[in-house]
């Protein structure tokens, strides 16, 4: 489908999904982000649903302004895949073992390395960059200097929620590996901390809703946001780097006799500011549970843990601001989803995957989520579809 355009109070309202679908406090929303004096546009995704201050599944341009609830606590937050060698044939008849493994090399939850994981621990993994991100910390926010031995721990860990590691199938029986992470817990903090400090600033005091407080160009707050955003952003990303490495050498040696090998990594941020230019503007474009999609970009869409997922090219569609969706996206909160399905649910919904099947993960149910089909069809302008992958393992924190 092409868009849908509502009216908003500074800007229209562009949806790729039926308004009539969303749920009333996620319009609500969309209509306050409207309002913001410094909006330039604003893209609705097909997965949209309510979040904290902005939904997820939008897309935010504004100039001279960020809106940190418009990126989202997890900050960087995002998606890894590799396309491997192995084939269906090469799998084992049990993968309980698989499964196991990847939980014991990668910890979960809110679990952590005993001892840091670096890049050179790993042959051929780039480590330029390293040293200097490390020492770059100390000029992040002094609300979260003393997390720093547990950052360094969680560096390389999976997390808990809709996070997830994943090997699937494509149409040919091929293997990939997929994993969906962000900044751990130093993230969230660095995000909360800074909608705290917005939320006090005198020109965010009329707005229609406290979390959609922003920070303005050229003062020290807005600095200080985008220093320990940017820094945010790439611990994201060496995060799903170092796991990724973690996966594929559970891999190498659980398939030492077929001699995997792996393809180049495609890696997207959807919970993140990128500076981007539209119309002759100069904007802050902000993504929250979005991916870039510009032309012949690659990005991934997933399902949920028992549906497809998707590798796509993006069209570079700019009246969506380059953007796509970052996965199905919710239609029900997780204590409705633990209201309304019991694990026996869960078994008959992830029937064929090899995955945790307790009351602990019923809140990531499929039935919890969009059709993915769904909404695919409804961003056929927004990006091309490369891969259709289907999970036969779903790591969950």
């Amino acid at each position: 489908m092409s868009y849908v355009e509502m009216p908003g109070a500074q800007v229209p309202i562009r949806m790729w999904t039926d308004p009539a679908s969303v749920e009333d406090v996620a319009l609500r929303q969309l209509q306050n982000v409207a309002t913001l004096p410094w909006i330039k546009g604003l893209a609705v995704m097909p997965d949209v649903h309510y979040g904290k201050g902005a939904t997820v599944g939008s897309v935010i341009a504004m100039r001279d302004a960020v809106c940190p609830a418009a990126v989202g606590v997890d900050i960087g937050c995002g998606m890894s895949a590799v396309k491997t060698s192995l084939t269906a044939n090469d799998l084992p008849g049990d993968l309980s073992r698989l499964r196991s493994k990847i939980e014991e090399a990668i910890p979960v939850g809110r679990g952590m390395h005993d001892s840091p994981v670096t890049p050179n621990r790993f042959h051929g993994l780039a480590t330029a960059g390293w040293d200097d991100f490390w020492g770059r910390f100390d000029g992040v926010a002094d609300a979260v200097k003393f997390r720093e031995e547990r950052a360094v721990k969680q560096m390389g860990t999976l997390g808990a929620g809709n996070h997830y590691i994943e090997l699937l199938f494509d149409s040919e029986g091929v293997v990939w590996l997929t994993l969906h992470s962000g900044s751990r817990n130093i993230g969230k903090e660095l995000a909360e901390h800074h909608i705290g400090v917005a939320q006090k600033l005198p020109h965010n005091q009329g707005l229609v809703d406290r979390d959609l407080a922003v920070f303005v160009a050229d003062t020290p707050q807005m600095a200080a946001y985008r220093n320990d955003l940017f820094w945010a952003q790439e611990y994201a990303k060496y995060n799903r780097t170092l796991m990724m490495a973690l996966l594929k050498d559970v891999v190498r040696k659980e398939f030492k006799k077929a001699k995997p090998a792996f393809e180049p990594e495609i890696s997207c941020h959807h919970n993140y500011v990128a500076e981007e230019r539209y119309e002759g503007m100069d904007l802050l474009v902000t993504r929250k549970g979005a991916i870039r999609a510009g032309s012949g970009e690659y990005g991934i869409i997933p399902g949920s843990m028992g549906t497809s997922s998707y590798i796509v090219k993006g069209l570079g569609n700019e009246k969506a601001f380059n953007s796509a969706s970052h996965g199905a996206g919710r239609r029900m909160s997780r204590n409705a989803a633990k209201r309304r399905f019991t694990t026996k649910d869960l078994e008959e919904q992830t029937r064929g995957v090899e995955c945790r099947k307790d009351s602990g993960v019923v809140d990531e149910i499929p039935g919890a989520y969009k059709p993915i089909e769904q909404v695919m069809e409804q961003q056929r302008d927004l990006v091309e579809v490369v891969a259709k992958l289907k999970q036969f393992i779903c790591v969950k924190g």
